[in-house]
């Protein structure tokens, strides 16, 4: 016990000096689970810039994960949620780091006028659709605001808590990163905030090492070491400095022995070299053989859509398809209908696109897809989809399409997206398709019959611009006789009666199914609802009864305002006077669509008129009647938001507003970048078509 007492004395008096030396050069712990950072970040007290590790190993700072950490900037994923408190966003401002103004905020619930942030809409729309905040909202994206700072220096500019928090928004909902908010097309980073970091006082970085000084939002000067070209490493003196990127003994030397090397250790490097060469070469002619198998794949594929349909279109490997579609993702897809599933996707030309992938792979179902190919490559009119090309691969078979951001009519008149379309939007609307359809029937020789029209196969552009979709059922007619014999093809509640009778198919056919579509416009009820009485579930029966009767106001969509002045009431009893003509049963006593479409000219002309009387000033012969909002969900991928943009000292917020009073208000939206893409774009089942025109030319 007498020799213990000395023995402790003296351990004491050694270690002590050696703590008490740790503790003042402050270690720092730079290792978290199986994560580790460099200088001069760390997980202890010690470190210059500390962070947080969570008992699994995950690195955090307050509540947001890590996602990277780099030698100019810090990535945390903040991911979507609708009750977080907007003072949540503090967390992340510290001493030596704060958010850049290469982000866009998120918020939720705000009480302020909200002012514009150059942001692609539709992608805010593709990746949060499904979150609902409000319960008594089937679409929240109406609440989510954006702040980000407007136009600047985007090198060393950062977001001021205090204009973030100064919109009275009570909740962070999530954050989007980009390089640029505008239309550059820079990428973006969905759900993630970039953090600028920096060191307090003045330059200390190693003689190999750059130093860039800058204020940080405090008002103080702060640095960052960066390595000069040839040299790694984090750059500081305090850290591990900068060394050389390589060795610099090169294989000339290795050969001769200058490296420490033998003639024994150039056979081998020889040897090394010699190999990977005939690694090289053969991956070489692997890549020139599966490229030619793949060129003759595809001009075998041209030849025989050629026999079948008389027509070349490109045709784009499958390879491409998936990575147009990141292997068909869910995020990517747009809808699903028993023909198929429409994504969104990106192909090499940087232009975005509608890839339909069909269901079924029958007989029956490559016949429907070589009709809708030889039929939409022989027409060409504005107010028709276009086909861009195709792809039938490993069993697959696929149509590549114009891309319609804004769905279909059938979403926007359901409001399953959007919030409405107004009566001018939807007059427009229905004279572009009937334009469309006439020009099927009168502009052409053998002339096209439609025999599926109905609102999910009219989409909507960028601008609300009508494109008639899916000619999978269509069918050439014949210009010496009246009608061709067929089984009955179509959709329950848009197919002719008489054609349902008597297996008799002509261009009355989809006036009938066009009378559908101007009934479904004026009143926004379901076709087939057999929610509603048994004699009026069938809605076509429903507005005949209501248009004998005189009961109009019944059936009318309170949203269109037919009392709102002289013109709207007359053009919208205009519209149903020329739906009851179209759904007379006996063809004979329906107008043609040249006719249809000739009036529905007239009554949007008179829309002009109209405006021109009511115009004391400055009366313009056009008016604007399509730029309508229709917000949808968020999402992209979608897919008009309207951000309505004010522009206040270089920074904003904006709202995604939807709702008819911003008609005339709404910016034209420009497409930027889809992953947003978008506003669901479904197709409604159609009967298979049991007589087409084109033999089975796919294996």
């Amino acid at each position: 016990m007498s020799l213990l007492l000395p023995i402790l004395f003296l351990l004491t008096i050694l270690i002590f000096p050696i703590i008490t030396v740790h503790a003042s050069t402050g270690y720092c712990n730079r290792s978290c689970g199986s994560n580790n950072v460099n200088y001069p970040f760390g997980f202890s007290a010690g470190c210059q810039i500390h962070l947080k590790c969570s008992t699994n190993g995950q690195m955090l700072i307050g509540e947001f994960p890590i996602q990277s950490v780099n030698s100019n900037n810090m990535k945390t994923i903040i991911e979507p949620k609708c009750n977080r408190s907007v003072k949540t966003l503090l967390q992340l401002y510290g001493e030596n780091f704060a958010p850049t103004a290469r982000n866009a905020i998120l918020l939720y619930d705000c009480d302020s006028s909200p002012k514009t942030c150059k942001i692609p809409s539709t992608d805010v729309q593709t990746q949060f659709q499904s979150l609902k905040c409000d319960s008594n909202s089937s679409n929240v994206i109406s609440n989510i605001s954006c702040y980000s700072e407007g136009p600047g220096n985007f090198q060393y500019g950062f977001l001021a808590y205090k204009n973030v928090t100064g919109q009275h928004c009570r909740y962070l909902m999530s954050s989007i990163s980009a390089e640029a908010f505008d239309h550059s097309g820079a990428s973006l980073d969905i759900q993630v905030v970039e953090l600028g970091w920096w060191i307090k006082g003045s330059c200390h970085c190693s003689k190999d090492a750059n130093c860039d000084e800058f204020v940080s939002p405090h008002g103080r000067q702060v640095f960052r070491c960066h390595c000069k070209d040839g040299f790694e490493g984090d750059g500081y003196s305090a850290g591990s400095g900068c060394r050389k990127a390589s060795s610099g003994c090169g294989p000339a030397k290795f050969i001769s022995g200058h490296c420490g090397g033998s003639s024994r250790t150039a056979v081998l490097i020889g040897g090394t070299i010699a190999g990977v060469s005939l690694m090289v070469s053969l991956s070489l002619i692997c890549c020139f053989f599966r490229r030619h198998c793949n060129s003759k794949s595809i001009k075998s594929t041209k030849r025989r859509l050629f026999r079948a349909t008389g027509i070349n279109i490109p045709i784009y490997p499958y390879k491409e398809i998936l990575k147009a579609t990141h292997g068909f993702s869910e995020k990517q897809r747009l809808g699903t209908g028993a023909y198929g599933t429409v994504y969104a996707g990106k192909l090499n030309n940087d232009i975005w696109v509608a890839i339909k992938r069909i269901k079924s792979r029958d007989s029956e179902s490559i016949q429907q897809v070589m009709n809708e190919i030889k039929l939409l490559s022989t027409v060409s009119h504005p107010n028709l989809v276009r086909l861009l090309g195709c792809s039938i691969e490993n069993g697959e078979q696929i149509l590549v399409y114009e891309f319609m951001p804004n769905g279909t009519l059938c979403q926007h008149l359901h409001r399953e997206i959007g919030d409405g379309l107004t009566w001018p939007v939807r007059l427009t609307i229905a004279t572009e398709t009937a334009q469309a359809i006439a020009h099927l029937h009168s502009s052409i020789d053998p002339p096209i019959y439609h025999r599926d029209v109905k609102s999910s196969n009219i989409l909507l552009d960028f601008q609300f611009r009508s494109k008639v979709a899916d000619f999978g059922l269509s069918r050439l007619g014949r210009t010496e006789i009246s009608h061709i014999s067929t089984a009955p093809q179509g959709t329950p509640g848009y197919l002719d009666p008489q054609y349902h009778q008597n297996f008799h198919l002509s261009d009355k056919s989809d006036v009938y199914s066009f009378g559908v579509v101007l009934i479904e416009i004026i009143t926004a009820m379901k076709v087939v609802d057999f929610a509603r009485p048994a004699n009026e579930v069938n809605l076509a029966a429903l507005a005949t009864d209501r248009i004998s009767k005189g009961r109009l106001e019944e059936i009318i969509d309170l949203f269109l305002e037919p009392n709102r002045d002289a013109w709207t009431f007359s053009s919208i009893q205009r519209v149903i006077e020329l739906a009851f003509r179209c759904l007379a049963f006996h063809s004979d006593m329906r107008p043609s669509m040249t006719e249809v479409a000739a009036e529905l000219e007239q009554i949007s002309a008179s829309s002009r008129l109209a405006t021109c009387e009511d115009t004391t000033t400055n009366c313009t012969a056009t008016s604007e009647v399509s730029s309508c909002s229709s917000s949808s969900n968020v999402n992209g991928m979608p897919l008009s938001l309207s951000a309505k943009k004010v522009v206040m000292e270089g920074s904003g917020l904006f709202m995604l507003q939807t709702g008819a009073s911003n008609v005339e208000s709404m910016e034209r939206i420009k497409y930027n970048s889809p992953m947003s893409v978008q506003d669901p774009w479904s197709s409604e089942q159609s009967s298979p078509s049991s007589n087409s025109l084109l033999s089975n030319v796919i294996q």
